[in-house]
């Protein structure tokens, strides 16, 4: 149905075509008809445009405000957040969320801010006057524990109100001493060796060096540090490639039963007489996602522990199964002096030794488990570490299953 202008247009077209027509009948003149048709049209543009009668366009109404609502307390703002937090007026503690209370104790309500948090530098940073002192945080140690570090920022509301905000810096302490003390401990082992090789070198461009004896007895020794410095480099090395990969899962499938026996037969071979010590009970377990050159490290490293630390003449057994569950079970099992209880949460830590000297003779950089178990991490698994002092030690590597195999045969290599 038209409406508006769309009545009028109809009308003025319609009016415009019948005064074409009269003016052909009565006049007969084409030109005459022509100009009645083009003022009907004008007529019918003007009345589209023009129309007076047309609502005009509708002006949407502006949207209503949302509705206000209420500003939290002060209160319900610390208690909402997780790290310890305060409201100080006057130099008193009026607010306090249960992080504060956990860390300072439940009596700092009403306390003087001073002794809720005895430190000096928080002392004065807390009573200086407001604007004195700017939003920078003062550090505060021994806060809590001895080996807590903790960050205090202090924010001015007026009217002589702060809020006194603590942070918790712990860790990000702990990661850089390990690395100071990674750096510190490195210059160290590869300092030792160097200095043996330059005072040996030293001696023999001196009268030493013309008797054929001590020049090969030197010589080796100097061969043998050369080495050491060489295996700590590469371990170094390849440290830092695993850490770089760290959270790069393996995506290649690894025979991991090939790989174990294949591992076992170089260690045997290479054992200046202990390679029968060395057995083997092998299930056919499925490949597993893995990279094959470090899982070789993993079995070289715990492997060769074993066949350094086990007795001579007593077995060293490796194991590879299922666990019954998702994991696939490898563990490395010797007869040795074993590991005191006190000493095996610490020995994957970077160049951690029982006996320091015990260890260096047997070749050792201190860095053999810390790389097992950053491998062991970076194919999602576990690695544990059991041991009976006087009996032996268990280490257990634990990695995620493949599709179960159709065949469960074990393969067995006894020591002989």
């Amino acid at each position: 149905m038209l409406q508006g202008s769309g009545i009028r247009a109809a009308l003025a077209l319609g009016l415009a075509a019948v005064s074409a027509l009269a003016g052909f009948v009565i006049g007969g003149s084409i030109e005459s008809v022509a100009v009645a048709l083009v003022g009907g049209i004008a007529a019918v543009l003007v009345a589209i445009g023009t129309g007076e009668d047309e609502a005009p366009p509708r002006v949407p109404e502006p949207l209503a405000p949302p509705p206000a609502t209420p500003e939290p307390a002060i209160a319900d703002v610390i208690a909402a957040i997780g790290e310890p937090m305060l409201v100080v007026a006057e130099k008193r503690v009026i607010r306090a969320n249960a992080a504060a209370k956990t860390l300072l104790g439940e009596h700092i309500l009403g306390e003087d801010v001073r002794l809720a948090i005895r430190h000096p530098a928080a002392s004065e940073r807390l009573v200086a006057a407001a604007g004195s002192r700017g939003d920078e945080p003062i550090h505060l140690v021994g806060l809590g524990t001895r080996e807590q570090r903790w960050e205090m920022r202090v924010r001015e509301l007026g009217d002589d109100v702060r809020i006194v905000h603590l942070v918790d810096r712990t860790g990000s302490y702990a990661t850089d001493r390990i690395r100071v003390d990674f750096v510190a401990n490195a210059s160290h082992e590869l300092r030792t060796p160097l200095a043996s090789i330059l005072g040996f070198i030293e001696t023999l461009r001196d009268e030493a060096g013309d008797d054929p004896g001590i020049r090969d007895r030197f010589l080796k020794v100097m061969f043998d540090e050369a080495n050491r410095m060489r295996r700590l480099i590469d371990d170094l090395m390849s440290l830092s490639r695993i850490e770089a990969e760290k959270y790069r899962e393996p995506d290649t499938l690894v025979d991991l039963a090939d790989l174990v026996e294949e591992v076992r037969s170089e260690i045997a071979a290479a054992s200046n007489g202990r390679g029968g010590d060395l057995c083997s009970a092998i299930a056919d377990v499925a490949p597993i996602k893995g990279d094959r050159a470090q899982l070789s490290q993993v079995l070289h490293n715990i492997v060769g522990n074993a066949m350094k630390y086990g007795r001579p003449g007593t077995p060293v057994t490796i194991q590879l199964r299922h666990d019954g569950g998702s994991m696939v079970r490898l563990s490395v099992t010797d007869e040795g002096e074993g590991i005191a209880p006190q000493h095996l949460p610490r020995l994957t830590e970077r160049f951690y030794r029982i006996d320091s000297g015990r260890s260096r003779a047997m070749g050792g950089t201190g860095l053999g488990l810390s790389i097992v178990k950053h491998i062991v991490e970076r194919h999602r698994g576990r690695l544990d570490i059991a041991s009976t002092p006087g009996a032996g030690t268990v280490v257990t590597v634990l990695l995620p299953a493949g599709p179960v195999s159709s065949k469960r045969n074990v393969n067995v290599t006894e020591a002989p």
